[in-house]
């Protein structure tokens, strides 16, 4: 469901070869059972291969092991429910991931065959990829249902954080000379696991970094995200401060960054809302809050003031900064369908809150296209670089997102519920 690294990366390492032979010990040995089905020494030798061509060349044999595991409870998930890709199917999975690397599906093969790559890994691993694909559609999909509500949790979520504009880390960058990588990855992994604090990756940047920052316990001054490579700048916006990233193998190197601080900026109108909000005046704060207590939400003021009252309650849906200030201010501190008064003296105002929402989101909500004269003099639209995703955009990825940790559940519970044995 995810690709794994770009189509440059693979092409460029099966151009340059870099795959070294591993020494054969009884390779067709199982070393594990899935559900009565082996996984041997070969087959974790070969994916060990092929994970490196795929541009992780410090792949373990036990990080071969545990996908191929995985493999095998995909493989029997959809063995349960039926399902078998056709042989056109699966030529046409292989052309495609081929096609990540510019290459045709014979191409690819023949580049794996002089890597010292068996076809069938090639071919094990697509297929797998595609039943599991279709076990998630059939299983899992139609059990996803994203709400407008989970759209417009989304919505605030993206507009509440601050776009990054700059980093303050530290990086420990390990040396990995050739037939050194796994050690370099194990401290690695060792030092990423531990959640040291910023002291503590200090101390081992100044134990095991090869940088010139290690006397300074590999801090590096503020950086603009923009003049960082541009795969490593996802790597870093996931980081939150006091956090560290996961082990990154290049050649030669395996690096580790602590984020200590991040800057950013909201977009502009980030911080302002449209309320959508209900009043009615009244004669005392008492006859006022008497009918707040028992009004449940925005609809139901209308049924609980009575078929005399009703018309005069006044609804509106208008910018934060139009509303009147007593109102305004008593309407910051309520919820939704939540109700409070307010005293004037010789009377009072019920105010309801019915919703708020980010003033961006309601003017997406209006259609309204960002415009301008070409110098054909022809009016069009043009990207607003501060621009939201669509609702359909933002609704697709949070369907991606519960789908896929929908599919990491279920995976969990495969394997929680398979027969894993050793030999």
């Amino acid at each position: 469901m995810r690709h794994l690294l770009s189509g440059i990366a693979i092409s460029a390492t099966l151009l340059l070869g870099t795959v070294a032979p591993v020494a054969a010990q009884n390779l067709f040995e199982p070393v594990i059972y899935i559900n009565n089905t082996a996984i041997t020494r070969f087959e974790v030798d070969q994916r060990q291969r092929f994970m490196r061509i795929l541009g992780a060349p410090n792949t373990t044999p036990e990080e071969a092991t545990e996908a191929l595991i995985e493999d095998r409870l995909r493989n029997w998930s959809a063995k349960q429910m039926g399902i078998q890709p056709t042989e056109e199917g699966v030529q046409a999975g292989l052309e495609e991931f081929a096609g990540r690397a510019n290459m045709s599906g014979a191409e690819f093969v023949a580049a794996l065959e002089g890597a010292g790559i068996d076809p069938e890994t090639f071919r094990d691993f697509v297929v797998s990829g595609m039943v599991w694909r279709e076990v998630v559609r059939a299983r899992i999909v139609p059990q996803i249902n994203v709400t407008d509500a989970d759209v417009d949790q989304e919505y605030k979520r993206q507009i509440e954080t601050p776009i990054l504009s700059r980093v303050l880390i530290s990086e420990l960058i390990i040396p990995a000379p050739q037939g050194q990588e796994q050690q370099a990855m194990g401290l690695a992994r060792q030092i990423a696991s531990s959640s040291p604090n910023e002291a503590a990756f200090a101390a081992a940047a100044r134990e095991y970094s090869a940088s010139e920052s290690r006397e300074m316990g590999g801090r590096l001054g503020w950086m603009n995200i923009d003049n960082l490579p541009p795969g490593l700048r996802p790597v870093l916006a996931s980081l939150q401060p006091g956090q560290v990233s996961q082990p990154i193998g290049i050649e030669g190197a395996v690096i580790l960054f602590f984020m200590r601080d991040t800057a950013g900026t909201l977009r502009p109108g980030a911080g302002e809302q449209v309320i959508d909000y209900m009043t009615l005046r009244m004669a005392s704060t008492n006859a006022a809050a008497e009918l707040a207590a028992r009004t449940r939400n925005c609809n139901d003021l209308y049924v609980q003031a009575g078929p005399q009252v009703a018309p005069q309650v006044q609804r509106q849906t208008i910018s934060q900064g139009q509303i009147p200030q007593l109102i305004a201010t008593q309407l910051a501190s309520l919820d939704d369908d939540e109700a409070a008064v307010v005293n004037y003296g010789n009377a009072a105002d019920l105010v309801m809150l019915c919703s708020r929402q980010p003033a961006l989101v309601a003017e997406m909500d209006q259609g309204v296209a960002t415009t301008a004269l070409p110098d054909d003099g022809v009016e069009a639209a043009v990207p607003n670089p501060n621009a939201l995703p669509s609702r359909q955009e933002i609704r697709d990825s949070v369907f991606n997102r519960k789908a896929n940790a929908a599919a990491d559940a279920y995976l969990a519970e495969l394997r929680a519920d398979a027969i894993i044995r050793r030999p």
